[in-house]
């Protein structure tokens, strides 16, 4: 069976060249007679993989030394938790820009840990923007400022870094990390769930300054500790071996596509090609504030929305799959990661086509 194009917006699509790989390796890896799934984390083979992949993943993002990468478990809904537990350093307030349902949930989470202050909401929109510098109220005397500069589920995307001072900045990066470059000395914590731009579900990346390590408040679980996980390079416990040594294959392939910088080439074709025609078309339309229109999640909606239905199971005929919008907001959402490749949003805008004259 021919594979389809996936548009899902997590679990999403992985590079049809890793799973090829992975596939030549599910039974004998590197001719040790055996699966990466049945290794010893401790052993010498496995370490291997997991270091290089640590190394891949800072040669593409230019990852300063003085930041650790952790490779972590619970994906990016346990760092809600795991980030005040570790930031906080003494301090009882931290700064939260509120644009969505991911924000949402981060704050709601911190708030079992410290006073959140929300420094600034698109609420008032409906969450279809991102708001400006200036429109942040920040407390200087915060332990860090959190942000998501990418909501998955609206489609809103920061056309800027805050600037925060002296404060420590933390971002989930859930759906765009690795989608273009990015300055990670401009941080103080980077977090990102694998199952968008990296690889399976479950693991979470961590990139966190060495300075910001070792001050967790009291009853912090071990296994939850910024530092323990960093002192022992991610293997505190056992960690999920395979889901890191497939984000390693997705490392490895994008730097053999030429890095970031070439991948964000071919993200910005992709989602202006798609923006153009949805703004052209006269039957489909995008909630989102031109400025802040994300580049990898595009969500729409019809002129007709009873027409929704016909279209998602036509959609699914052709095979452009996982196309509906977020429960919570309705529509259709076509998420764009780094794997979804351009001919796959050229036949996703021919559908379109297609459908709408057949409807409009």
């Amino acid at each position: 069976m021919a594979r389809v194009y996936n548009f899902c917006a997590g679990p999403a699509a992985l590079p049809t060249a890793v799973l090829e790989k992975a596939s030549s390796e599910m039974l004998n890896w590197n001719d040790k007679g055996l699966s990466v799934m049945e290794m010893s984390h401790r052993s010498d083979e496995y370490v291997s993989i997991a270091k290089k992949a640590e190394q891949d993943l800072r040669d593409l993002l230019t990852i300063p030394d003085n930041y650790k990468v952790l490779f972590m478990q619970g994906g990016a809904t346990a760092q809600f938790a795991m980030i005040p537990m570790n930031l906080l350093r003494g301090k009882n307030t931290a700064d939260y820009i509120n644009t969505g349902q991911w924000s949402e949930k981060a704050i709601k989470e911190a708030k079992h840990y410290c006073d959140v202050n929300v420094v600034a909401s698109s609420e008032d929109k409906n969450f279809s923007y991102a708001p400006a510098q200036s429109d942040l109220k920040l407390n200087p005397d915060a332990a860090y400022v959190h942000y998501t500069p990418n909501e998955t589920i609206g489609g809103v995307e920061f056309d800027y870094i805050p600037d925060t001072g002296d404060v420590p900045l933390v971002a989930d990066f859930s759906s765009s990390i690795l989608s273009e470059e990015l300055d990670v000395s401009k941080f103080g914590l980077i977090y990102a769930g694998a199952q968008k731009n990296i690889g399976p579900a479950g693991l979470c990346i961590v990139i966190v300054r060495e300075d910001l390590l070792g001050d967790t408040i009291t009853g912090t679980p071990t296994a939850m500790d910024y530092k323990v996980a960093a002192d022992n390079e991610s293997m505190y416990n056992t960690p999920a071996t395979y889901s890191w040594y497939l984000a390693g294959l997705v490392f490895d392939w994008l730097k053999q596509q030429g890095g970031v910088d070439a991948m964000a080439k071919v993200n910005a074709r992709k989602a202006q090609k798609l923006y153009e025609y949805i703004d052209n078309s006269g039957f489909y339309a995008n909630p989102v504030a031109v400025n802040n229109r994300s580049r990898m999640n595009v969500p729409f909606t019809l002129k007709n929305s009873a027409l929704d239905g016909l279209f998602l199971s036509q959609a699914d005929q052709a095979g452009l799959l996982n196309l509906k919008g977020h429960r919570s907001v309705g529509g259709m959402r076509a998420s764009i990661y780094n794997a979804v490749t351009e001919s796959a949003v050229d036949a996703l805008i021919a559908f379109m086509q297609e459908f709408a004259s057949q409807n409009g």
